[in-house]
């Protein structure tokens, strides 16, 4: 469904469609074309290409830009294919054809307006709307190197169009960031052909900042077509230092320690970039030769000098037990638990694994085998070194009110 903002029948610099998408399903449209308008009262409908026979059988072929009333009845007004425009009769039309159903043609409701205008005549207008069915996405693909110290970042943006229209040769800006609006109904999505840009060097995306959010616009005019999902480069490919971080928190992954890559996106590390969300899958060099996908992870929206931090998946060499080892209720109000961890490594390497746990309300630790910090108001973490093959164990009590 599209929602019309404005109809601005003004002289401008040139013609054409500019796309802006936004990541929750919607898009800006604003589609400049030439079209006839009579003095007074009148009609305008905003229709695609069609094809008109005439009683003698000649075809006239041409995007529909105004229908209306005439002096001598009613009439078509066409823009031919090469610019020019031609004024038709209904009267002496034998047909209407509409050849291009496959270029996009929809046979859904043709946006029409009632206008009033003081002088008639052809006019370039802009017609700016807002529609449902257009949205966009990053994706990044991250290529560690054997070490696990660096890797390569490429980012797409990935387009979906289920809107029912082509939007041919637009100019595309991409809005990062929550806008809110109000709740709206879901659109089903079929199957669509998938499509992919590369975009090297500054014809890529130019960013900038944008209200409360990031503008990325493409410097050159692309295709985003119905039912279609498309990707474009969003920016060159870039190389940044990581850390692998191990991670053991029992309330969320029960005795799993996860792996995950952390980089600093600052340009000193390569990036410095404000890095929309979206999903991240990782690959792996083999040193056997070729990439082996490794996890994937999605990210928020990220400015930079922030950390980025990518969860890859479980590591299968790191053991972890967490154990309530006493209770006591010291008052109706305050109560203490004694807390034991152990974690086991075996792989070749020594490792640190961070050690996380959650409480909430008044709460603090009051003896612990292990210096703990506390990043929140509700989580505390212990920074455990693991020599290999061996057991590392931390003890902690907490009192809660």
């Amino acid at each position: 469904m599209a929602t019309v903002l404005l109809i601005s029948a003004a002289a401008l610099a040139e013609t054409g469609v500019s796309l802006t998408v936004y990541n929750d399903n919607l898009a800006l449209v604003r589609d400049v074309r030439l079209m006839s308008f009579q003095k007074g009262a009148g009609e305008l409908l905003f229709r695609d290409v069609i094809e008109v026979v005439s009683k003698t059988g000649e075809v006239t072929r041409g995007t529909l830009l105004a229908s209306g009333g005439a002096p001598s009845g009613n009439q078509l007004v066409l823009q031919q294919t090469d610019g020019s425009l031609r004024s038709i009769l209904l009267e002496n039309a034998a047909e209407i054809r509409y050849p291009s159903l496959p270029e996009g043609l929809i046979t859904k409701p043709t946006l029409r307006w009632l206008v009033h205008s003081d002088a008639g005549g052809q006019k370039e207008t802009e017609v700016s709307y807002l529609t449902s069915g257009v949205s966009w996405r990053a994706d990044y693909v991250m290529l560690l190197n054997e070490a696990n110290t660096r890797a390569d970042l490429d980012a797409w943006v990935t387009l979906d169009n289920t809107s029912g229209a082509d939007y041919k040769n637009a100019q595309l800006k991409l809005i990062a960031g929550t806008v809110h609006r109000a709740p709206t109904q879901p659109m089903a999505k079929g199957m669509r052909p998938m499509a992919m840009e590369a975009a090297a060097g500054p014809r890529g995306f130019e960013e900038r900042a944008f209200f409360e959010y990031h503008l990325y616009t493409l410097q050159r005019p692309t295709d985003v077509l119905d039912r279609q999902t498309k990707q474009v480069s969003l920016f060159p490919s870039t190389s940044a230092a990581i850390k692998k971080v191990f991670t053991y928190d029992w309330q969320v992954d029960n005795d799993n320690v996860t792996v995950s890559a952390e980089c600093e996106n600052k340009e000193t590390n390569g990036l410095g970039l404000a890095l929309p969300a979206g999903r991240v899958r990782v690959y792996q060099t083999n040193p056997q030769g070729g990439q082996e996908f490794i996890g994937e992870d999605n990210i928020e929206h990220t400015p930079k000098n922030e950390k980025v931090t990518v969860r890859i998946g479980n590591a299968f060499d790191l053991a972890a037990e967490h154990t309530q080892k006493d209770f006591r209720r010291i008052s109706s109000a305050v109560s203490e638990t004694d807390i034991e961890v152990k974690l086991r490594n075996h792989k070749k390497e020594t490792v640190e694994i961070v050690v996380v746990d959650h409480f909430w309300g008044d709460w603090e630790i009051i003896r612990e085998s292990q210096p703990h910090q506390q990043p929140t108001a509700t989580k505390c973490e212990f920074r455990i070194t693991v020599e290999p093959e061996q057991e590392a164990v931390i003890t902690y009590t907490v009192r809660q009110r």
